[in-house]
């Protein structure tokens, strides 16, 4: 028997699994300049290939009492790139890409960054 998969209600005819605002928010994580993957090493170059839904491995997804989104991922950063920078960047763009898609307020994204890579070939 398939599990169900947890979902959050955008109103009261839609509903968004956990799977898909994780999905969403990898993304846009992964565009931003200086972040080289998600934690699993999936790069926006390699998503079509490892598919879509391998995105979320790295992102997990919670609701606060408010019922706002959490969401934390864990990034590889590229070297050379400042820390502190790049992860307000990567809050603002996986914030505002989640709400503008889902219509959910997004109180917090927390990211831990897993290692930096330091390969020129990544």
């Amino acid at each position: 028997m398939a599990e169900a998969k947890k979902g959050f209600s955008i109103n009261e005819n839609v509903n968004v699994t956990e799977e898909v605002i994780a999905i969403i928010a990898g993304l846009a994580a992964t565009e931003v300049e200086g972040v080289n993957a998600l934690a699993g090493n999936l790069t926006n170059n390699v998503i079509s290939k490892a598919g879509a839904n391998r995105l979320s491995k790295g992102v997990h997804v919670a609701v606060n009492a408010a019922d706002d989104l959490v969401i934390k991922l864990s990034l590889i950063l590229d070297y050379g790139y400042e820390i502190p920078a790049v992860c307000e960047q990567v809050q603002e763009k996986v914030g505002t890409t989640v709400e503008n898609m889902t219509g959910k307020k997004v109180s917090d994204v927390d990211v831990h960054i897993a290692t930096v890579s330091v390969s020129a070939n990544d």
